[in-house]
């Protein structure tokens, strides 16, 4: 696929990219393309002049993420330091890249004086992924501080979609395939830096001590179903600990998978449908993946 005719670009285009320094599983193949755009207008030519036939995602920080060992077809396109900004509206709004990190966000909120944003400390992404997946911590969601977002869709042109057009259930918004979060709006409510630090601190002290952060993982693994949590459907289906060659479920909070070496992507991804098949047996809970699969097996 690499033969492709791509549209020229300003920012950097390049073949056969390895995906696995890039994803927090350090593990799977090469993306056909990489596209890291110079600007929101380098990433819109680029997607007018695409054939409409070539797939295109989006990839954050990678932390929710198993891609797969036989790469990725068609352009895979990573938000840079252009799209990482994060500004200051008015006394409780923040202008946020899509490529600005959960903890960016959280800590000009804090500087600024703004509460009610201190749970994006803890999302392990940037503002395109956790907005596209109403991502969500500690009792908050996006769909809870979010008033609208800028999205490239796959024709290259550019929408401002409020809240109320996004569909936002549990991890899931009616954003479409190849359509490309590049800035959000999030809304807090007025407070003192001293105290919203604090909250922080007690977030980031709880993700610590319950989450194998120190492991090459991609969080949380299931979705918690209606009635009750995930980790401990699969702690009850005697899968704490359980490996499949270099995966492992993580000992510390089961609802984690970690690669504890040299896993393929494919041992990952057995062991999550080894892990779902035992809670089925178990309680009649079918869990479904949170961590988004991608590629070619």
């Amino acid at each position: 696929m690499t033969t492709l005719t791509l549209p020229s670009v300003r920012g950097k285009l390049t073949p056969n990219a390895p995906l696995a320094p890039l994803v927090w599983f350090k593990s799977g193949g090469t993306a056909d393309w990489l596209f890291e755009p110079r600007d929101v207008a380098d990433l819109q030519d680029f997607l007018a002049g695409l054939a409409p036939a070539v797939p295109v995602m989006a990839l954050g920080l990678g932390s929710n993420l198993i891609v797969r060992d036989g790469g990725v077809p068609g352009v895979v396109i990573r938000l840079g330091k252009a799209f990482a900004k994060v500004e200051k509206i008015d006394e409780v709004t923040l202008n946020c890249g899509g490529g600005a990190s959960g903890i960016l966000v959280s800590s000009t909120a804090r500087d600024n004086g703004i509460a009610g944003l201190e749970f994006l400390r803890s999302i392990p992404g940037t503002v395109g992924g956790f907005v596209r997946m109403n991502g969500g911590a500690y009792g908050r969601e996006v769909k809870d501080v979010l008033i609208d977002c800028d999205v490239v869709i796959r024709s290259g042109e550019i929408a401002t979609l409020p809240l109320s057009e996004l569909g936002y259930t549990y991890r899931h918004s009616d954003l479409t395939d190849g359509s490309i979060v590049v800035a959000a709006r999030f809304r807090g409510h007025p407070g003192e830096p001293d105290a919203i630090q604090a909250e922080m601190d007690r977030i980031s002290a709880a993700r610590e001590a319950s989450q194998p952060l120190r492991s090459k993982t991609g969080g949380s693994t299931f979705k918690n179903p209606e009635s009750g949590k995930a980790w401990e459907l699969v702690d009850k289906a005697g899968c704490r600990g359980l490996s499949l060659g270099g995966a492992q479920v993580s000992e510390k909070h089961t609802n984690f998978l970690i690669n504890t070496g040299e896993a393929t992507s494919a041992e990952i991804e057995a062991l999550g449908e080894e892990v779902r098949k035992r809670v089925k047996d178990m309680s009649g809970v079918e869990l479904e993946w949170e961590i988004k699969r991608i590629g070619r097996p």
